[in-house]
């Protein structure tokens, strides 16, 4: 993976996303444990998805993963997606379930941790904080040259994460009632030790050493855990941002890969020309997070320099602005653009779940299994209107 200031189209930022899935039952449209036997049924999507992709099991037994291949485009990427998703929701049909992208579940089943030595030390260090943790996220992974560059890029990218969470909120819900909140997995995540946006670091071997002194305190279980919104990427040489809830449909996962992209395409440009990353204080930006978690783009945010409240679609508009430059050099202004005029239309993940509990939970998932597969896109149920987005099994 290549990095580079922003100068056109092949400057060699690539782009992978990991996409996790919630499985329901037909029936009950409650969680169940059939990760195993899902991915069981598409043992060959590791080569389909290309280098890199694969499908996989997770923490708890109601949860599998879909990770991309690496892409240079988005075009690629959402084929990728597309592939992934259509694989497990065909895999979950023939164990009478069905795929949900969501950040929490709507109607939790009981749910074991998945078996495995790694999965049970994680159960075991953090107990009551893992044993119902049915939570899922879209995690992109964005390509730089190595950790050095990666530890300054996310500390540009620090004072803008929580408008990716207002951005991406897709979990109101949770164990059947509304929590009140646009994105109440950022409040499950907040439960683990050293979650939210990062501290700053001066350097590589700085960040490396308070990950070590973090796994001998007993907060982590090893040097490839952590709980940041954004960190280098312990296995990969990228900057991955774990901000978003799961993405409703493949087109909001395009549009969150496409912003943080640009984000850290920006920040390549300014470590560049010598620009520093703006400080911003640690009580700040866990303001900033709690306020895009509780109303996403919704209602008031909290201005990472001006520290105070202004409108959550001002801050949206500021990081637009600050990352034009990135969306038209890699051609993605369009789509970006596009999308959000659908969600402003339609509403967010969690605003669209909020009107779908008019008739009821079970509603509330349908309308989620529809999302995830295509079927269904954006809709305004408060207005009666309804947009069809272009199927999954579909390319870009």
């Amino acid at each position: 993976m290549g990095d580079g200031p922003v100068h056109g189209l092949d400057d060699g930022v690539t782009v992978g996303v990991e996409e996790e899935f919630l499985l329901v039952d037909a029936e009950t449209r409650r969680t169940v444990p059939r990760a195993a036997a899902v991915l069981a049924r598409v043992p060959e999507s590791r080569i389909d998805l290309g280098p890199g992709g694969g499908l996989y099991e997770e923490l708890l037994t109601a949860q599998v993963e879909a990770a991309s291949g690496i892409c240079t485009t988005l075009e690629v990427l959402r084929a990728h997606l597309c592939d992934g998703r259509r694989r497990l929701a065909a895999a979950a049909r023939a164990e009478d379930a069905r795929l949900v992208s969501s950040g929490t579940a709507v109607l939790p089943g009981r749910v074991p941790v998945t078996p495995g030595g790694r999965f049970a030390e994680i159960a075991g260090r953090y107990a009551g904080v893992v044993a119902d943790y049915q939570a899922c996220g879209c995690h992109v992974h964005t390509g730089v040259a190595d950790r050095e560059t990666a530890v300054a890029v996310v500390n540009h990218l620090r004072p803008w994460l929580p408008t990716l969470v207002a951005v991406a909120a897709n979990s109101p819900f949770d164990h059947g009632r509304d929590s009140g909140y646009a994105s109440w997995r950022m409040l499950e995540q907040a439960r683990f030790p050293g979650s939210g946006v990062p501290p700053s670091f001066p350097s590589a071997s700085a960040y490396d050493r308070q990950v070590a002194r973090l796994v001998e305190a007993g907060a982590l279980i090893d040097e490839r855990m952590s709980f940041w919104l954004a960190r280098p990427s312990p296995r990969l040489p990228t900057v991955e941002v774990r901000a978003g809830d799961a993405a409703a449909t493949v087109d909001e996962a395009v549009l969150h890969a496409a912003l943080v992209r640009a984000l850290v395409r920006t920040a390549l440009t300014d470590l560049t020309r010598g620009r520093e990353a703006p400080l911003i204080g640690d009580q700040i930006c866990a303001a900033a997070t709690w306020a895009a978690a509780r109303y996403g783009l919704d209602g008031p945010g909290v201005h990472p320099v001006e520290e105070r409240a202004v409108p959550a679609t001002r801050l949206l508009r500021e990081m637009l602005d600050r990352i034009q430059p990135a969306l038209e050099a890699s051609g993605d202004l369009a789509r970006v653009r596009a999308v959000l005029d659908r969600l402003a239309r339609h509403g967010s993940g969690a605003v669209r779940q909020r009107a779908a509990a008019a008739d009821g939970l079970e509603a509330v998932v349908d309308l989620l299994a529809e999302q995830t597969t295509g079927s269904a896109g954006g809709s305004d149920r408060r207005s009666g209107r309804h947009q069809e987005d272009e199927d999954v099994t579909e390319s870009s």
